[in-house]
């Protein structure tokens, strides 16, 4: 059965904004929980909770805007809330869930201070070959999380031994407070300063992890990676991050995806670029040849007369698409007119042969060159060349006046 669009699920349009989309799931969560007696439903509101948890997500937003839900599928971004039991929220006011929701704490398992605690996310990066992201491959990598102790199995305890309950907050790992205010006194739920929170007291602390419950080990996983992915993609391995304290779940590890580039390939989104050279001969009267596609070398035909700069379209020879692996971009085959920088005698005679016939003068003619030599004259004559002479002759009269004074004495 196909899923619904998860705007349609919310009620918002697509370009909603965070607070609408929180306005939204807040209004209706509270009509479909199934602690609602008068509208509550179950499927529905597992529903509503899967299309909030995307939508709120920029990440996932634009995956699901990109890809829709196989978008998500793909990249393991989509949790499901199928197998969601609500038994397991016991003890938990309505509106604690909801904004557990709206905190984007749903994923934490609702624990209170001294319960189980969910585990930390991890990130890995991964680099792979261009060919693998579009074609998708299995890897294995191997990632340092945190795990039970297996010397005490989590308990934090020397073997023999085990945690005791602390006697200040009866195990509950929160003791209340009364504090003094200008305005009376009022009654605050603090963690218990005896065991820290953690409802528990040990009193002779595990070798191995020191009274931690959790020791770092070294963890091999099998990475499935999609078909059609590329650089920045993101997959989760659900429960493949650190260990939760006090039997808390795993989290999640997250794989940032890193392609490398291609001698020949360039990619962009589902359409694969090349640039293939050709001589003078194969543009001017045309052929056939191969050029390199991602999936072997493939057949083109050059038009007679083909111009530096045009493109061929290869249908179907580009990237898988990710969000539907049945369909396939384009391979565009970018042309270039090779010139020839180094020419052999016999070479050169041909080239200066089919000048003639196609009456291409490859040197100026003598009555070109007169009509350069006789424009570059005309260029000269027009020079203007800056008139010395009334200098020249005031400096010489100043010179026979001072002389001439001279005589006179």
């Amino acid at each position: 059965m196909s899923k619904r669009d998860y705007y349609e699920v919310l009620g918002v349009t697509k370009t909603a904004s965070l607070d609408e989309i929180k306005k939204s799931f807040r209004s209706q969560a509270r009509k479909l929980h199934p602690d609602n007696k008068d509208s509550g439903d179950e499927k529905a509101f597992k529903e509503l909770a899967e299309a909030y948890e995307a939508l709120s997500d920029p990440q996932k937003r634009e995956l699901y805007d990109k890809y829709g839900h196989e978008g998500l599928n793909a990249s393991g971004a989509s949790s499901g809330f199928d197998n969601f039991n609500f038994q397991d929220l016991a003890g938990f006011g309505f509106e604690d869930i909801i904004e557990a929701f709206l905190g984007g704490n749903f994923r934490q398992g609702f624990g209170r201070r001294g319960g189980p605690e969910q585990g930390s996310h991890l990130k890995y990066n991964l680099e792979i070959e261009f060919l693998e992201a579009i074609f998708g491959t299995t890897k294995k990598i191997n990632i340092d999380r945190l795990e039970d102790c297996p010397k005490c199995e989590g308990t934090g305890a020397s073997p023999g031994t085990k945690p005791i309950p602390c006697a200040t907050c009866n195990g509950v790992g929160q003791v209340q407070q009364v504090v003094n205010s200008w305005f009376g006194q009022s009654i605050q739920i603090i963690a218990c300063p005896k065991c820290n929170g953690n409802g528990s007291i040990i009193e002779k602390p595990c070798p191995e992890c020191k009274g931690t419950t959790l020791i770092k080990t070294k963890k091999e996983f099998e990475v499935n990676v999609p078909p059609g992915v590329q650089s920045g993609f993101k997959l989760r391995l659900t429960a493949g991050g650190n260990k939760g304290r006090k039997g808390g779940p795993y989290g999640d590890l997250y794989i940032l995806l890193h392609v490398k580039e291609h001698e020949l390939f360039n990619r962009d989104g589902d359409t694969i670029h090349i640039e293939q050279n050709i001589g003078f001969s194969m543009a001017a009267l045309g052929g056939e040849m191969l050029v390199p596609t991602i999936e072997g070398d493939a057949k083109i035909n050059i038009p007679a007369g083909i111009q530096s700069g045009t493109v061929i379209v290869l249908k179907d020879k580009g990237a898988i698409k990710l969000s539907n692996t049945q369909k396939r971009g384009d391979q565009l085959v970018h042309i270039i007119v090779k010139t020839p920088e180094k020419l052999s005698a016999e070479e050169k005679k041909l080239f200066e042969q089919l000048a003639i016939l196609r009456k291409e003068n490859l040197n100026l003619s003598d009555k070109d060159r007169d009509m350069v030599k006789s424009n570059s004259k005309k260029k000269n004559n027009n020079i203007q060349h800056p008139d010395n002479s009334k200098e020249e002759s005031s400096f010489f009269e100043k010179i026979v006046d001072v002389f001439k004074h001279k005589s006179d004495e």
